[in-house]
């Protein structure tokens, strides 16, 4: 039997979790010594795993300040999340969306940048976890675009590259897709614009969830 696998990115593809991201890291930076980063740059890093986007947000940081900022962000992420102060609202046609795509036979995945504490509270929250047979994250791979996640999430449901695809919001997303062989669409409501993803190998962008449900049919 052929499976069909759609992967989804979570932040900025299946909810807006900038708020609590961008918080978590100025708060970092801040306990650090560190002058907060520019909100628009930590958006922008969002769905790398947590050491590649410090590095980035950082690059004048030796190693050790680095790992202070990732402890910090960890903590100050984990504290907003136990006092039920975060955030990370569903996008509007995104529950619809994903029991289109269960009733029409898809088996979903998801690879990210969270851990796997972070994934499984936001899908829990929603009430979304028994959507998904694959759930990847940042604890057990290298960071997009290495294929890793793809590779696991192929493995888990059985699937061929040629009858999966990857779904998300940033070229780190598209990247990954055409690095481990399966087809690449971006959304446009998320963190990097149309013709980033494009570049990146995107095969199309979604402009909504229903659009993006035409575009797996």
């Amino acid at each position: 039997m052929t499976v069909r696998l759609a992967v989804f990115d979570c932040d900025g593809t299946l909810v807006d979790g900038q708020a609590g991201v961008c918080h978590a890291m100025e708060q970092a930076f801040v306990e650090t010594g560190l002058p907060a980063p520019d909100r628009h740059q930590v958006r922008r890093i969002v769905g790398l795993s947590l050491p590649q986007a410090i590095r980035l947000l950082a690059p004048e940081a030796d190693e050790e300040l680095r790992t202070e900022i990732d402890r910090q962000y960890r903590a100050i992420f984990r504290a907003a999340r136990e006092a039920g102060q975060l955030v990370e609202p569903l996008y509007d046609g995104i529950r619809e969306l994903l029991d289109a795509l269960l009733a029409d036979g898809w088996t979903l995945g998801v690879a990210t940048g969270k851990s796997d504490r972070g994934l499984e509270h936001c899908l829990a929250s929603h009430g979304l976890s028994r959507h998904f047979l694959t759930l990847q994250t940042a604890d057990r791979h290298p960071s997009k675009p290495h294929p890793s996640m793809l590779d696991a999430a192929l493995a888990d449901a059985l699937a061929a590259p040629d009858q999966a695809v990857m779904i998300g919001d940033t070229q780190y997303d598209m990247a990954m897709a055409v690095n481990a062989g399966v087809r690449a669409l971006g959304v446009d409501w998320g963190y990097h614009t149309t013709a980033e993803l494009h570049d990146a190998g995107a095969q199309a962008v979604a402009t909504s969830p229903a659009h993006l449900l035409e575009l797996l049919a």
